[in-house]
Order: structure tokens, then C-alpha cells, then sequence
């Protein structure tokens, strides 16, 4: 028989077309097609819980990346993680960042041996404060204002869920982009 009949020659053809046609399409579903590494948001560990600046320029997430839950702050704009010395601590559970609108105020909660802390950290001054640490109860999901005044949370110490908003004051450092509160219009009220 003659191995280049039409027939066998069509079979052939298309057996080798639809190959190629599933081979390029399980390439381009790999996952090892996304950038992953040192320099990349995405990783091979657990990564989670993300907040995006008001600028849309940074993103703070929770990762299991270095052997502990630590919040990561990745520049989009530059394409790599931000420093942030003194944020992440040995022994203390790091959850549910927020940020305000250029990142400079990273609000958290963290649990350091059974205790929950909503936490405020300034990447100006490098420093960590406290903002709310309950006696009893548990707390939850805090976030902070574009500006960096306000941070709201979730508190369960009355058996129930209850709103709790922090004032930070007139006095602190507000967080605006090019130096005007976000949503405020130079052409006057919206």
C-alpha cells in the first residue's frame, strides 16, 4: 500500500496539527510561566491577603516566603520589595496589612503568644506602634484611611463583632499624594 495515499497523508497532517496545537496550549497554561523568584510578587509559598496603595504604585501582602508569616511590601513601579526594618519580628504572627495611599503607614495586626495588637507602622521613621492591644477578645480585619489618620478594626470583645475607630489625630503626618488629600479637588468640592 502506498504510504503516501490521501487518506493516510490527511491523518497524518491532522494528527501532527492538533499536536502542536496541544502542546503550545499546555506551555502557555504552565504555571511556571509567571515570573517567579526573589524579585517577583509570585512564589512558590503562600501568599496572601492584599492591599494595594491609594497611588496603586505599592502592594503589601502576608507571605510565608523566609519561614514565618511576614508582611512583604512589593513596588510595582520598580518592580521590587521595599525595605522594612524593624516590621517583621521573630516569634509574632504577622496579619492583615493595609495601607494608606503611598504605603507609608502599613497597619497590621499581629499575635505574639495568643495576644492580637493592631500595630501602625511608619516606613518613614522605621518605627512600630501599638495602637490597640485588648485584655481579653479578639480582633480582626484592620484597616487604615487613604491619609493615614483613621484605622477602623474589628473587635469581639463583647461576645459579639463591634466597629472600632481610631483617631490618630490633627497632629500626625498625613499620608497624601503630591501633597493633597486623596478624593479633594483643587477645582473645589466634588
Amino acid at each position: 500500500m502506498n504510504r503516501f495515499a490521501p487518506k493516510n497523508l490527511i491523518r497524518h497532517g491532522l494528527t501532527l496539527v492538533f499536536g502542536l496545537s496541544l502542546g503550545s496550549f499546555l506551555v502557555g497554561c504552565n504555571p511556571t510561566s509567571l515570573p517567579i523568584g526573589p524579585t517577583s510578587i509570585n512564589s512558590r509559598y503562600t501568599d496572601e491577603q492584599p492591599s494595594l496603595s491609594a497611588n496603586g504604585r505599592f502592594l503589601a501582602f502576608v507571605s510565608n516566603r523566609n519561614g514565618s508569616r511576614n508582611i512583604l511590601l512589593y513596588d510595582l513601579q520598580n518592580r521590587q520589595f521595599a525595605d522594612l526594618p524593624g516590621l517583621n519580628r521573630q516569634n509574632a504572627i504577622a496579619d492583615s496589612p493595609s495601607i494608606s495611599n503611598t504605603a507609608r503607614y502599613i497597619v497590621y495586626l499581629t499575635n505574639n503568644q495568643g495576644r492580637s495588637s493592631v500595630i501602625l507602622y511608619d516606613r518613614i521613621t522605621r518605627g512600630s506602634q501599638v495602637l490597640y492591644q485588648p485584655y481579653q477578645g479578639w480582633i480582626r480585619n484592620p484597616k487604615i484611611s487613604p491619609d493615614g489618620r483613621y484605622i477602623v478594626f474589628e473587635n469581639g470583645g463583647r461576645g459579639q463583632w463591634d466597629i472600632e475607630v481610631l483617631d490618630r489625630g490633627p497632629n500626625i503626618e498625613l499620608d497624601l499624594i503630591d501633597g493633597v488629600p486623596s478624593g479633594f479637588s483643587l477645582s473645589g468640592p466634588q
